[in-house]
């Protein structure tokens, strides 16, 4: 594939492997971003294949808002390389720009605008015509459920419905990549559900989505691969429960025995058990080492309570959560 380099000439640089031989519809190679002394992005590389849900997560300060501006053409000062459907964004940008949609952190509408005013301005933005913008502003009205509130001035909108029509602007050109920055944040209970149904319903339909957020257990509900970012470096990538698997946390064994009958007293003699924590007169917590073999160990402590005679009312693995994958990566900073 030819691409031109900074300077004008052509190159015969293609996409990276990164380890994988499929090729992502997104990719970043070994992109870097300084803003003066800052060092935002550091060699950052992934891939996102057409179709997944793509949720990049880190505190507040580890680059997501920068990598996001950089695939959406806001900032072009970067050093690396990005590829939409195998173009080079640096200098083809009017080749691709038409195949994203991006729904920004803070995207502010003039309120004495009535929704179908600021969806025919958007329109005309995007490059539909008349009767494209009528349709399409119908459609995504229907989808977000806000038909009923297309005549209606924004400033009478909550804000959860403003946050619909953010989205809802990046939807109007029929774009085949979504780019959501913090779309979840502020968002009531019920509106976040409503949201993440949608977007698990945009990818089904062949679009992709990559949306950054610092909420973990909403990367965890909707996210088909997640990226873990922290002061400008990618610590991981993978599904979570790949993450989850890969970091090896040692795992909890929550057991409960009888009201009449003791708790084990030699559990902690087994190799396998890090410490055991008792929380109630009759339930213990039963820290694992990581890196065991689980199914092995689940025998052993099985075996030891039947010699003891303990009757056993529920026993339960616990697997680790994605926060306690997150917070290893990332030292213990959170949002």
């Amino acid at each position: 594939m030819i691409t031109m380099d900074p300077n004008g000439k052509e190159s015969s640089r293609t996409p990276s492997d990164n380890g994988s031989n499929k090729d992502g519809l997104i990719e970043f190679s070994n992109v870097s971003k300084n803003y003066k002394e800052l060092l935002a992005l550091d060699n950052v590389s992934f891939k996102i294949q057409k179709g997944e849900i793509f949720g990049y997560i880190g505190p507040n300060g580890a680059g997501k808002t920068t990598t996001i501006k950089i695939l959406v053409g806001l900032i072009k000062d970067y050093k690396g390389d990005v590829y939409v459907n195998r173009i080079n964004i640096k200098n083809n940008w009017t080749n691709i720009y038409n195949l994203i949609g991006y729904h920004p952190q803070e995207a502010g509408f003039q309120e004495w605008r009535t929704v179908d005013h600021a969806f025919k301005t958007f329109g005309r933005l995007s490059g539909l015509n008349s009767i494209q913008i009528d349709q399409r502003t119908q459609e995504i009205l229907e989808l977000m459920n806000l038909s009923k509130v297309r005549y209606k001035k924004i400033t009478y909108l909550s804000g959860g419905m403003v946050q619909k029509l953010r989205l809802g602007q990046a939807l109007l050109h029929k774009p085949q990549i979504l780019v959501l920055d913090e779309p979840l944040s502020g968002l009531d209970p019920q509106m976040r559900y409503q949201f993440k149904k949608i977007i698990k319903d945009l990818s089904k339909n062949g679009i992709t989505v990559i949306f950054s957020s610092h909420i973990l257990s909403d990367v965890q509900d909707i996210a088909d691969k997640i990226g873990i970012l922290n002061q400008g470096q990618i610590k991981d990538i993978g599904s979570p429960i790949g993450l989850q698997k890969k970091f090896q946390i040692g795992n909890l064994i929550e057991l409960e025995v009888a009201e009449n009958t003791p708790l084990s007293n030699r559990l902690e003699d087994l190799t396998e058990v890090e410490y055991v924590k008792k929380i109630k007169s009759n339930k213990q917590l039963i820290h694992l080492k990581s890196g065991i073999d689980i199914d092995l160990i689940i025998y052993q402590i099985i075996n030891l309570l039947k010699e003891q005679k303990c009757k056993i009312r529920s026993f339960n693995l616990v697997k680790p959560s994605l926060e306690e994958v997150y917070l290893k990566y990332v030292g213990g900073e959170s949002n």
